[in-house]
């Protein structure tokens, strides 16, 4: 993959366990709002479209928005609390900083909450770019946000990867004509990834140092 010059990540499953965080404050809203309480594996499985997007099948209308600002003060706090590296990420962006690759972030994940991760979790300094939906009119599996990015440095997509974890970040890749490298570490399970035909499927961040070599 000797064209590549840019690598764009996903943040949640790819990058970031943040299911934990995800769970409480979502359980909490839930809670508060006198709804059903529901399982991890649930929830997981909701994740990657957006807040609104996760609370949206478990909640009345009339109570989105208002589920939605209490999710919101709540995942504040929880994502400091319970958000961690999947083991390695961050030998992986060191890797690749070092070797000169731009890297940025593409995430349906709303600016704030990204910010407060990479704060957190000291990731900021790896990436040249962050992107997040709140900031386009379309979220991901439309490709804009990463056909917005590459144009932000002036690159064409045969010099681009993203690297994500669900099937929806797949097919943003395949739309963006970008190769797409899936981790089966977040949302989407290897079968509903395979479905999208991404260049490759990996186990662990990890392995993302040997697909680019």
């Amino acid at each position: 993959m000797k064209d590549i010059k840019l690598v764009i990540f996903d943040l949640d499953g790819t990058l970031v366990n943040a299911y934990p965080a995800i769970n409480r404050s979502f359980n909490y809203t839930m809670r508060s709002l006198r709804y059903p309480r529901q399982k991890a594996g649930v929830i997981r499985r909701a994740v990657g479209w957006g807040d609104e997007n996760l609370l949206k099948p478990f909640v009345a209308k009339k109570d989105l928005k208002k589920a939605a600002g209490l999710y919101r003060a709540h995942h504040r706090h929880a994502l400091i609390e319970d958000s961690r590296l999947f083991p390695q990420a961050a030998v992986v962006l060191a890797n690749l900083k070092s070797k000169g690759y731009i890297l940025a972030v593409a995430s349906n994940r709303p600016t704030r909450f990204s910010r407060i991760l990479l704060r957190h979790l000291k990731l900021g300094k790896y990436f040249d770019y962050v992107l997040c939906a709140d900031k386009l009119k379309t979220i991901k599996p439309h490709p804009e946000i990463l056909n917005k990015i590459m144009r932000r440095f002036s690159l064409r997509p045969h010099q681009a990867v993203f690297v994500g974890d669900m099937s929806i970040d797949a097919q943003a890749a395949r739309r963006a004509g970008v190769k797409g490298i899936m981790v089966t570490t977040g949302s989407s399970t290897r079968a509903q990834i395979k479905k999208e035909r991404p260049y490759k499927i990996i186990n662990k961040i990890i392995e993302l140092l040997d697909v680019l070599r």
